[in-house]
């Protein structure tokens, strides 16, 4: 048993579902949906290449800001494409079901990133009670990763 000034290890506790630095956060029963995507960065960047404007239709002007400053912005735009299509794997909706634009990754101001829904894919999101989301994004130069874990909103009067 650990005292309540040690951090949860994930695993560690069964009442612990999620560590945030050291404070745990009790997410039982709270978890609507998970999804991971992985996108190939050579195929991305051809894509891109071909269709200079699909970038505009799938990221948002804070988007492609973030990542123009680096001098290969391409894996970067991939994770967050990646990070796009995971969100409809967790609501359990495919493509067409809202703009990819209506899902942008932002960064807090520790570079930790995290996700604002807005349009339909916030109808949605709200319509099957997820209320915050986890985001966790990696690239190589030849492979981008996203995996998100939607969060439901705690109901009234049941202690979460």
């Amino acid at each position: 048993m650990r005292g309540a000034d040690e951090p949860a290890v994930l695993g560690s506790d069964p009442s612990v579902g999620v560590v945030r630095g050291s404070d745990p956060v009790d997410l039982d029963g709270q978890v609507r949906g998970v999804g991971i995507d992985a996108v190939d960065v050579d195929r991305f960047r051809r894509v891109i290449a071909r269709r200079p404007r699909v970038a505009d239709r799938v990221f948002t002007d804070s988007e492609l800001a973030d990542v123009a400053r680096n001098p290969d912005p391409t894996p970067r735009l991939a994770a967050r494409f990646a990070a796009k299509e995971a969100v409809m794997k967790a609501l359990g909706v495919g493509i067409g079901a809202f703009a990819m634009r209506d899902v942008e990754v932002k960064r807090a101001e520790s570079g930790a990133p995290g996700l604002v829904l807005v349009g339909r894919a916030a109808s949605i999101a709200h319509g099957r009670g997820i209320g915050d989301w986890h985001v966790s994004l990696t690239h190589t130069d030849l492979v981008a990763i996203a995996s998100v874990v939607a969060v439901g909103i705690p109901q009234a009067g049941t202690g979460e």
